[in-house]
């Protein structure tokens, strides 16, 4: 009991205590709540840097290959075997391929008898596989393709090579047949049917790519009596035939003469001349003719190219910054230099004493060192768009020299223009006259 009266009972301090981390907490949790109201609420307006650029026309067509073309047949029936690599220039009086009547170069080439790959065939493979490494991207794969045809063409070439040197050994020389070449051209193991056909013979219908078919001849494939067997590309000139929509696009190109095709295979750009005409059912076509690369594409017939007509440049703006704004109509005649090379009109007012002067703004305009009067009232539009260097939308006026479905290109440096590195109203929809960007 007395430990118990020893017992004082304390009493906290009365009052409220503050606690500041949660103050500060609050204060920062308004602030962004606010900020992410008022940008929620508030006009979104995207700016654009003008720069100097140009226009791409995106004139994309399949093409026709033309080319000076011979079809070599088979002479005798049997199994045909080459020895030169497919695109390869072959001279006149060279042995582009045997048909063997026995079928013992066959035969051959199914036991192995051939002789093995020399150093200097594995150096051959070699290249091609490091040419291809080196220009491969993988925006490219459809090249994989023509990489795999051409690595089976340099080792057919080098297999039918082996059994030509061992031939006497695997074969009765009666029926092994020569075939030599008339003439000198590039040597492609397919025919395709359009071997005769000229720019000026060709339809519509044979740019339909849906019946298009191909022959080609496989080695040690056995042929009849006048089957084709190879064809020879016997110039460097040749030329790319494309269908065009009709008569303004033909009077467009004739115009240029020239042009630079892009090959779209291999982004190759090559500069052709440019003719062109119309049928009899009132489609048109250009030709387009090279002096060069045919070796390139030498086994392509159909090839997808772009043609670079567009060399306009200046300020590229998108579509969406153009606007329209209305402005008052003022002779030239009544413009006059201001200070700092500023054009000016002067406008007339009367003074409280009744005096009648000029000052640089207004409605009736007076002709500089002359008594003519003129009352501003016409209207007109002009195209602009709204530069916010300075916080504002502040119209400037441009000239459109060119554009396409999403870009304009317009004069750089006007006097109330643009310059390059300006920034614009991306969309002037949402923008009017004098607004402020940001409020």
């Amino acid at each position: 009991m007395a430990s118990s009266r020893n017992k004082t009972k304390k009493k906290s301090g009365g009052g409220f205590h503050l606690n500041l981390g949660l103050v500060i907490f609050l204060i920062i949790l308004f602030y962004v709540l606010y900020s992410l109201f008022r940008y929620a609420t508030s006009k979104q307006v995207v700016g654009y840097e003008v720069r100097i650029g140009s226009l791409q026309s995106n004139r994309i067509y399949s093409a026709v290959a033309l080319r000076s073309e011979e079809i070599a047949k088979a002479e005798y029936a049997g199994y045909v075997n080459y020895y030169t690599k497919e695109g390869e220039r072959i001279g006149a009086d060279k042995l582009a391929c045997t048909i063997d009547t026995s079928g013992e170069v066959a035969e051959a080439l199914q036991s192995g008898t051939a002789s093995g790959f020399t150093s200097n065939d594995y150096s051959d493979l070699q290249a091609d596989i490091t040419e291809f490494a080196s220009a491969y991207t993988p925006g490219s794969f459809s090249s994989v393709y023509s990489f795999k045809d051409s690595l089976n063409s340099t080792i057919q070439k080098i297999t039918n090579s082996a059994i030509l040197g061992d031939i006497k050994n695997i074969a009765d020389s009666a029926s092994i047949h020569y075939c030599n070449t008339d003439t000198t051209g590039y040597i492609v193991y397919s025919t395709d049917g359009y071997e005769g056909k000229t720019f000026d013979t060709l339809a519509k219908s044979d740019f339909d790519t849906t019946n298009y078919k191909k022959t080609s001849v496989e080695n040690n494939a056995l042929v009849s009596v006048g089957d084709p067997i190879y064809r020879l590309e016997t110039a460097e000139d040749w030329s790319l035939a494309i269908l065009l929509s009709g008569a303004d696009e033909a009077k467009e190109l004739e115009d240029l003469a020239v042009v630079q095709v892009k090959f779209l295979k291999n982004q190759l750009t090559c500069w052709a001349t440019i003719t062109t005409r119309q049928d009899d059912s009132g489609n048109y076509y250009a030709n387009l003719a090279f002096t060069n690369s045919m070796c390139t594409f030498c086994t392509d017939r159909f090839l997808d190219i772009e043609l670079l007509t567009d060399n306009t440049k200046g300020l590229k703006i998108p579509l969406t910054s153009l606007v329209d704004g209305e402005f008052f109509v003022v002779p030239q005649e009544y413009v006059t230099a201001g200070t700092g090379g500023q054009d000016m009109v002067l406008r007339q007012t009367v003074t409280e004493s009744g005096d009648t002067t000029t000052e640089t703004v207004g409605d009736i305009l007076v002709k500089q060192d002359s008594q003519s009067t003129f009352t501003v009232h016409d209207t007109a539009k002009l195209t602009g768009v709204y530069n916010i260097n300075k916080g504002y939308a502040d119209f400037r006026q441009v000239t459109v020299i060119d554009q396409n479905d999403e870009y304009a290109i317009v004069e750089p440096d006007d006097t109330y223009g643009l310059r390059e590195y300006d920034f614009i109203v991306l969309d002037a929809s949402t923008m009017s006259p004098d607004e402020f960007v940001y409020q």
